[in-house]
């Protein structure tokens, strides 16, 4: 009698669990190579910092704070806030450069949105360096968007981009941009475009719908994109060393040049302990701000 009265276990019932076992086992591996080798980094960096050089410039573990104390050089604190500075403009202008693209992908592209997305992320997959210094190239002073700029009168003939700021940020969007784009065409996607609707039916034009309508709905992808673009560009070293100048170098260049040439490697790690500790504070700030949105999209 007991045996009729249970319940029959269904199909489904049983095919869930193996299904939930098994995307477990895929994972693993990853997660256990990324934890691992991760954390091993981190560890192996972190005790680095606190480290010193022996006369052949060989690093020596130890716990000296000399590096940690170093880092209030002002000379590295201009390093970091000019790498910092470079890391927003880039943000804000990938924003400017992925808005109108995505925007315009995700309510006209129809049955080319995927063509259209692939025709923007494929070039991104050749060689960083190679792209770099292809774009190098156009930037420089007898490059095609000088002449051309020259040709309508924009600029004359001490007019540069290259060893400047501006050569340098040019870089960083140009290697950074596809990062902004995506995430942006993503949350546009999932807009729900009766809102859009709602505000041209109350006689809002296309610009005041855009920015109190669309840019609202969208912001959650505009952050992850900002997140994105700025930790990369924060630690870039290329873009500073092939289109900027002496000036103009980054926290990442500082970084390269005490483990590749200055054999400093323990001054070097605490400069990327401290790198790490400006991106870290970026991705809790992100977290929250996230955590904040999906509580207000519950209630």
């Amino acid at each position: 009698m007991a045996d009729t009265a249970r319940t029959p276990r269904t199909p489904r019932a049983v095919r869930k669990p193996v299904r939930e076992r098994l995307w477990t086992w895929l994972m693993l591996p990853g997660t256990l190579w990324m934890t691992v080798f991760l954390v091993a980094s981190l560890i192996l960096v972190a005790t680095l910092a606190f480290g010193t050089t022996d006369p052949l410039g060989n690093p020596r573990f130890g716990f000296v704070p000399d590096n940690i104390t170093a880092l209030a050089d002002p000379a590295y604190r201009t390093v970091l806030l000019r790498s910092l500075g470079y890391a927003l403009v880039t943000c804000a202008v990938c924003l400017l450069i992925a808005y109108p693209v995505a925007y315009a992908i995700a309510t006209s592209g129809g049955r080319y949105k995927n063509l259209l997305i692939a025709a923007i992320v494929v070039p991104f997959f050749a060689n960083y360096l190679v792209r770099m210094y292809g774009w190098s190239v156009v930037l420089s002073d007898d490059g095609p968007l000088l002449g051309a700029l020259r040709a309508i009168g924009l600029a004359d003939g001490g007019t540069r981009i290259l060893q400047t700021g501006a050569g340098v940020v040019a870089g960083l969007v140009y290697g950074f941009v596809v990062f902004m784009i995506i995430p942006l065409y993503a949350a546009m996607e999932r807009m729900d475009t009766s809102l859009v609707e709602a505000g041209r039916d109350l006689y809002a034009g296309p610009l005041r719908t855009f920015l109190f309508v669309t840019v609202p709905a969208t912001r959650q992808g505009a952050a992850a994109g900002c997140v994105l673009v700025l930790l990369p560009a924060m630690g870039d070293f290329v873009s500073a060393q092939l289109m900027g100048g002496p000036d103009q170098i980054m926290i990442g260049n500082l970084i390269q040049d005490k483990f590749f040439q200055g054999q400093n490697w323990p001054l070097g790690s605490a400069l990327t302990m401290l790198l790490m500790a400006v991106l870290f504070l970026g991705m809790l700030g992100y977290l929250r701000r996230t955590r904040k949105d999906e509580a207000e999209a519950v209630r």
